[in-house]
């Protein structure tokens, strides 16, 4: 009997013990979860940690590379601040603005330099001072007062006009946040067909070279057919519909007598030539002049239009070629001789051979010099009329000299010359005169 309950007791404790045991073992399993889950949590707590750290160490340098760059803005202000206040009582305005009183024409940059004057002291809603930039824009051939026109630009745009600035006026930071609101702006109309219009890189007067795909992105682009054909050039051009003395023209009797005498002085020098998606131009080092009634006009460049732009009794010619000049107070003549379909022509043979056939930057062959000159002729009889560039902006007051003796151009040269058609059609001849020697 005291066996069977020792027995009894003995189960009893080993019943208790293996309770006590595994009670023990559960509560240690949760005490290890616990442990996992508080280690993970604290894993997860210090790469937060970690990553604000970080986070905070990138915004630190991101404010101080902005406060370097605040830097010089800051001194710009200052400076921009000390020249308001100096002009702010107008004397030098008035100073100037009687000072141009008794000239009948300024110059683009006298109209640029005058429209930031009024500007810096009547305020960005001045309306003379906008009207001075936009005379700046119509005057300015962006071959050469590429500065001007970046002026003017950024005078109308600081005054809320909506213009489109070319990208070499913009800075840098500026140029980068253009385009990434323009990325933007793309991506925003990924579905649509005709998303923008085509443009070009960099004008001259003539055409931008450049990559097409980046030109796309400007507004201000032109051509020879298609929308955005002569016909409506003024849609962004106004001057192209809106100017009454326009180039080029039909030139027909009856004709004035002109009294200028006009020769013509050109030098050889180091060939540079430019395909810049309207034409082929020969850009040309100094020494060239052009004298009219003993006045010298550098000769600036040459370019070839297909057919001639200026027809002679209603007839064109196979081509024609435009020489630029300009004089000491900015006056523009172009010398026009007209390319009739004949004989091979050696000065044009030279230019073929190098003559870059795909938009793109200028190209400089070496070794090799050419002569203006050789595409003259020996006679200088001319008509001659005030009228306009022949490509946008269509700035007027251009003096035009076309002379009556053709050049002989060959067929195959003809059709060798990379544009089929790039020459705008005559324009009203508005009452204007043409004279002839």
């Amino acid at each position: 009997m005291k066996r069977t309950i020792v027995e009894v007791i003995l189960a009893l404790a080993l019943v208790g013990a293996g309770f006590f045991g595994w009670t023990n073992w559960k509560q240690n399993q949760a005490a290890t979860g616990q442990v996992a889950t508080l280690k993970a949590a604290s894993e997860e707590a210090t790469k937060a940690a970690a990553d604000t750290a970080g986070a905070v160490k990138a915004a630190e340098t991101e404010m101080a590379a902005l406060r370097e760059e605040m830097a010089p803005l800051e001194g710009k202000v200052q400076q921009l601040e000390a020249v308001k206040a100096a002009m702010a009582n107008g004397t030098t305005l008035a100073d100037l603005e009687a000072a141009y009183k008794s000239q009948k024409n300024l110059s683009a940059e006298r109209q640029v330099g005058l429209g930031a004057l009024r500007m810096l002291t009547k305020g960005a809603d001045d309306p003379a001072a906008m009207d001075a930039f936009r005379k700046a824009l119509q005057m300015s051939e962006l071959g050469d007062r590429k500065n001007t026109i970046c002026a003017a630009q950024i005078g109308l745009a600081a005054a809320g006009e909506k213009v489109a600035i070319m990208a070499e006026c913009l800075s840098k930071g500026a140029k980068a946040q253009g385009d990434k609101a323009e990325k933007s702006g793309h991506d925003d109309k990924a579905a649509e067909k005709d998303g923008h219009a085509d443009s070009d890189a960099k004008d001259d007067g003539h055409g931008k070279p450049g990559d097409k795909k980046a030109a796309a992105k400007h507004a201000g682009h032109w051509g020879y057919d298609g929308a955005m054909g002569p016909a409506q050039w003024g849609k962004e051009f106004p001057t192209c519909a809106k100017g009454k003395s326009q180039s080029p023209l039909d030139i027909r009797g009856p004709f004035v007598k002109a009294r200028v005498v006009v020769t013509a002085d050109y030098k050889e020098g180091p060939l540079k030539m430019i395909n810049n998606g309207h034409t082929i131009q020969v850009n040309v080092v100094p020494g060239s002049k052009l004298r009219v009634d003993g006045v010298p006009h550098d000769l600036l460049q040459f370019h070839f239009h297909r057919p001639s732009e200026e027809k002679i009794d209603g007839k064109p010619m196979s081509m024609v070629v435009h020489f630029v000049h300009k004089n000491a107070a900015g006056k523009l003549a172009v010398l026009g001789v007209l390319l009739k379909e004949g004989n091979e022509n050696p000065g044009i043979k030279t230019l073929w051979t190098h003559m870059p056939t795909e938009e793109g930057p200028e190209v400089a062959p070496e070794g090799v010099n050419f002569n203006p000159g050789n595409l003259l002729p020996r006679e200088f009889d001319y008509y001659s009329y005030e009228g306009s560039l022949t490509t946008p902006p269509c700035t007027e007051g251009v003096r035009f000299f076309i002379l009556k003796t053709t050049v002989n151009v060959a067929k195959e040269q003809v059709n060798s010359f990379p544009f089929k058609l790039n020459a705008r059609p005559v324009q009203a001849l508005n009452g204007r005169e043409i004279l002839t020697n």
